[in-house]
This record gives C-alpha cells, sequence and structure tokens, in this order.
C-alpha cells in the first residue's frame, strides 16, 4: 500500500500471515482452535477479507470453502460447515481463528488461512496447517488360528477396527495361576500377530493383548487350553480293524496248536502200542510196527516241509525289505514321525488309563459303602428277627400261664366248697337197716 502526502510517497509494510504450529492434535468430538494472526493491521477504511479453506478428498479437485468474513459485507458459513464452524477475529490486533466443533475423522485435513486486503498484494497473504483428529482405539478382537493341540504351530491375532493414529499392540502371557510370565523363546509379537511354535502344555493359560495409541488404551483377552491331539475317525476304524485281526490271528494260531497237540498224542499212542482198554486187532506185529513207523516219519517230513517253506519266506521277505528301501528313501524320517507319533499316543493313552484308574477306585468306594449299608441292614433285620421270636416266646408263657390259671380255677370252684360245708350243718343220715332202739 503506497500513500501519497505532500507530494512524497510511502510505502506500507507488506502483510505476513502466521500460524504459529504446523500441526494440531484433538481428539474426536472435541471442539478444535486453529489460530491465525496476520501483521500488520490493516488501515483504517480499507476493506479487509478473510478466508478459511480446507484440501479435498481427492488431490487436484478445488479447495474446499469453509468460512468467508468480509469488512464491508459480513460472515458467510459455507453449507457443509453451517453449525460446526465459526470465526474468531480483531482487525487491530491482526487475529483471524478458526473454530470447529465436535470435530470428527472426516476433519483430518489441511487447512489454509488467506488474507486480503484492498489494494495490497506484497507479502505473505496465507498459511497453511495440518489438524489431525485423534481417535481412540476400539475394543480390539481377540482370535485363534489354528489347532490347540500338542505340537501343533498357532497364531494369536489382535486387532482394532478404528484408531488414529494406528496404534501399536503388544501381548502379555500369564500362567493357569494368573501369574505374569514371559512369551516362549521362539514365539514373535509383531503388529498385533503372536506366533506360538511346538506348542505343550505350558503354553496352556491366559494371554491379554493391549492396543494403545496417544490417547487412552484397549484391551482384549484369550483363555487357550492345549489338550492332547483327538483322534480321528479313520485312526479309531484302523485300530478297531487292527484288533479285530490280531484276535482273529490269536484264535488261529490256538486251533493250530490244539490240532498239533492232538496229532502228537496219536503218535505216542502209536508208539507205546495198543493201551490196556483199547481194541484188539487181527494184523501181524511186523505190520503194525511198519504202520507205527510210517506214522512216526510223517511228522518229520512235515517238519522239513515247514522249514523249506519258512526258509522261502524269509527269503520272500528279504526281497520285499529291499525293494521297499530302494522305493522309500526316507524311511528313517517315516520311522521317525511313526515314532513320534506312537509316543504321542502312548502319553494319551497313559492320561486315559489313569482316568480309568481314578473311576475304578472311585467304584470300589462307592461298593464298600454298599457293601457297609448291607451290613448294616442285616444287622437290623437280625434285630427284628430276635425282637419276634422274643415277644413270641412272651406270648407263648403268658398264654400258658393264663391256660394254668383257668385250670386251676376250675378244679377250686367255689360252688363245690359251698356244697360240702353246707352237709355239716344237717344231721347225719341214718341207713335203713340200722337196728331200732328197743326202748322205743
Amino acid at each position: 500500500m503506497t500513500c501519497q502526502r505532500a507530494g512524497l510517497h510511502v510505502a506500507s509494510a507488506a502483510i505476513v500471515v502466521d500460524i504459529p504450529q504446523k500441526q494440531y492434535k484433538v481428539a474426536r468430538g472435541d471442539n478444535a482452535t486453529l489460530p491465525c494472526a496476520f501483521t500488520p493491521p490493516p488501515p483504517a477504511g480499507s476493506t479487509t477479507e478473510i478466508t478459511w479453506k480446507a484440501t479435498p478428498d481427492v488431490p487436484g479437485s478445488p479447495m474446499i470453502d469453509i468460512i468467508k468474513f468480509n469488512s464491508a459485507t459480513g460472515m458467510k458459513v459455507y453449507k457443509n460447515y453451517k453449525g460446526r464452524a465459526g470465526l474468531t477475529f480483531d482487525l487491530t490486533k491482526g487475529k483471524a481463528d478458526l473454530q470447529l466443533v465436535r470435530v470428527t475423522s472426516a476433519d483430518n485435513r489441511t487447512y489454509e488461512c488467506h488474507v486480503d486486503v484492498q489494494e495490497e498484494e506484497d507479502g505473505t497473504l496465507s498459511d497453511t496447517a495440518n489438524l489431525i483428529v485423534l481417535v481412540a482405539p476400539s475394543t480390539p478382537k481377540c482370535t485363534i488360528e489354528g489347532k490347540t493341540e500338542y505340537f501343533q504351530d498357532i497364531t494369536l491375532t489382535c486387532k482394532s477396527e478404528e484408531g488414529t493414529p494406528t496404534p501399536t499392540y503388544k501381548w502379555q502371557s500369564y500362567d493357569v495361576l494368573n501369574n505374569p510370565r514371559p512369551n516362549p523363546l521362539k514365539a514373535t509379537d509383531v503388529n498385533g500377530v503372536l506366533s506360538l511354535y511346538n506348542i505343550s502344555k505350558d503354553t496352556s493359560g491366559f494371554y491379554v493383548c493391549t492396543s494403545t495409541n496417544e490417547i487412552r488404551s484397549a484391551k482384549c483377552n484369550l483363555t487357550m487350553a492345549v489338550m492332547a491331539p483327538s483322534m480321528s475317525m479313520a485312526s479309531t476304524a484302523g485300530i478297531i480293524g487292527a484288533a479285530a485281526g490280531a484276535l482273529v490271528l490269536l484264535l488261529v494260531i490256538i486251533i493250530c496248536c490244539c490240532c498239533c497237540r492232538r496229532k502228537k498224542n496219536k503218535e505216542e499212542e502209536y508208539a507205546m502200542g495198543t493201551p490196556e482198554d483199547g481194541e484188539f486187532t487181527d494184523k501181524d506185529p511186523e505190520e503194525q510196527d511198519e504202520h507205527v513207523r510210517s506214522e512216526q516219519e510223517r511228522p518229520v517230513k512235515s517238519a522239513d516241509r515247514r522249514d523249506v517253506q519258512d526258509e522261502r519266506s524269509e527269503r520272500s521277505y528279504d526281497r520285499r525289505s529291499d525293494y521297499d528301501d530302494r522305493r522309500d528313501p526316507n524311511t528313517s524320517q517315516r520311522d521317525d514321525r511313526d515314532d513320534r507319533y506312537n509316543d504321542r499316543r502312548d502319553r494319551y493313552d497313559d492320561k486315559r488309563d489313569r482316568s480309568d484308574d481314578r473311576q475304578e477306585r472311585y467304584d470300589d468306594r462307592r461298593e464298600r459303602n454298599g457293601d457297609r449299608q448291607d451290613r448294616y441292614d442285616d444287622r437290623r433285620d437280625r434285630n427284628d428277627d430276635r425282637r419276634d421270636r422274643y415277644d413270641d416266646r412272651y406270648d407263648d408263657r403268658r398264654d400258658r400261664y393264663d391256660d394254668r390259671r383257668d385250670r386251676h380255677d376250675d378244679r377250686y370252684d367255689s360252688d363245690r366248697y359251698s356244697d360240702r360245708y353246707d352237709s355239716r350243718d344237717r344231721p347225719p343220715s341214718v341207713p335203713p337197716n340200722k337196728p331200732r332202739d328197743p326202748r322205743n
């Protein structure tokens, strides 16, 4: 701006617009104030226009108008910011602060303060600053990927759906007694993903994930119980089939042994001759001896044939083993896997046996309690029987006593004695054939 006075031209200082900081942070839902200062203040009577704008969502699009103030026409708030944006200004002090109410994540933008004074084009007319809306991390979601079984590899994931700036994650492990413990040596904790390798029973416990940023933190937790590997249906069917095959093989062996024993007994009978209670035959002794010798030679020939068959089987087994070795170069690795599987299965069987033992002990205690109850019932029944017998004997004695008393009463009846005493009072009767007194 220039001013002409007394024929002299005086140049005014250029306007400089300044925002003190290049970045402002505020929590979502709070009110934000972006300060803007400009110097020197505009001269009195000049027209001053203050404008706040924001960068668009799509690069290359026009700037977003927020609010405009003109000293001649007044204040204007644009449509998208009505009720949310305001301007605190003082032209004499060079103040033009933007106020935003209840900021959201959509207000994460770069804002520009522009001051335009009439007939002033020199200087720095605008300045920018970034507004960062901080969002607290939401409650993270904890999940387990993989099977929580012995010797497996699993992954624990932790993720918050929102949070600005991006939250950081940290896993903490606790044992089954809720005591903190460090993560296993081979475990990795990267960006909310905790990887556990070759897990065992000691891996069981509680796992807490903490999601944190500049505002606050949030947590989620998991409870993990590592179990023995479950047996599939195919494995179960294989075990059942193997057990059935073993049972059939055992039955065949028993039958063969019985047949061999019976045959041996017959051979001994032929070798010893005809038993005492046996039947006599009309064959010659020489023919009988020849028959016995043939019967004795038969098992020897049979044994020779079995030896030949066994040798053939061994040679066939050796050829089959050589073939298997050539076909499978990783036989040792396969054997190691089988051994590890058998070890796991043995441990599982041991646990199941211990559980069965506990159940059996419980059943034994329950049976002993039942036996005690039965003995108590027996004693009570015997006491009842004794009481009944005592009552019966008492009733019998009472009945006999009543009978004796009744017989006694019948024998000493009062009417009979009264008749006897009455006869004493009468004079004695005179027999009819007594001689009469001659004096009469």
